[in-house]
């Protein structure tokens, strides 16, 4: 069993920046993918932006140019730097990583960006 902690959400305004961060309580260094996806009230689970074991990087449309992926072997960590925030962003954000032995969510961390 892994455990996924995300953590960094809050409430923030239109044009801020928040940095989420996922900790995994095991090793990260072989892994198949870390993803960010996103919740809002009423709505589907929807992928953000994702990394691969090679670090080739992918994101939605919406978060194109304002969001980064990045991960922490060292930290076994994969955060999601989020710029230029719209009230639109506003969601619970959960992190998703695909071990080779199976995948796993984290519990979710809420994003509010107030107009």
């Amino acid at each position: 069993q892994v455990q996924l902690v995300e953590s960094g959400g809050g409430l923030v305004q239109a044009g801020g920046s928040l940095r989420l961060s996922c900790a995994a309580s095991r090793s990260i260094v072989v892994i198949y993918t870390m993803s960010w996806y996103r919740q809002a009230p009423g709505k589907q689970r929807d992928l953000v932006a994702s990394i691969s074991s090679s670090g080739s990087t992918n994101y939605t449309d919406s978060a194109k140019g304002r969001f980064t992926i990045s991960r922490d072997n060292a930290k076994n960590s994969v955060d999601l730097q989020m710029n230029s925030l719209k009230p639109e962003d506003t969601a619970v954000y959960y992190c998703y990583v695909v071990f080779p032995y199976g995948a796993y969510w984290g519990q979710g961390t809420q994003v509010t960006v107030s107009s």
